[in-house]
């Protein structure tokens, strides 16, 4: 099933996978066993690391600033990990809820609707690439 489905509907699994994992780890260390939220907390950092290295650079500014909340999130999981603190978790899950939802709002809208919103993004950038 997972080989019919689109990169960007895979992208949207992944979110939701390391949501997943990120609640499920949650729930571990309430319940003090840590080497499953240990285990949960690594395979959101994979997760994080797999998103990070399926980013299309040549997509514009957006994807530096995807690598940069990636890279944010994965060193607060392994700070959470470190001190077993869910509310360094919580804090991911929000920032992660917030870029899943809008990836699956995006995926909603007409490939159309996309390819100009694209074009209208890619002339701004470069305009701004030659004013400076």
């Amino acid at each position: 099933m997972i080989y019919q489905k689109s990169s960007q509907e895979i992208t949207a699994l992944l979110y939701e996978a390391c949501l997943t994992s990120l609640e499920e780890a949650i729930e571990n260390i309430n319940s003090k066993d840590y080497v499953l939220a240990n285990h949960k907390l690594q395979k959101a950092n994979d997760i994080l690391q797999r998103l990070g290295a399926g980013l299309n650079y040549e997509a514009g500014i957006i994807a530096d600033q995807l690598d940069m909340i990636y890279n944010y999130m994965a060193d607060k999981l392994i700070e959470a990990n470190l001190k077993k603190d869910p509310i360094i978790i919580k804090e991911v899950i929000r920032i992660l809820e917030d870029i899943s939802q809008a990836w699956n709002e995006s995926l909603k809208k007409p490939a159309k609707q996309i390819t100009q919103n694209r074009k209208r993004a890619m002339a701004y950038e470069k305009n701004v690439l030659i004013d400076q």
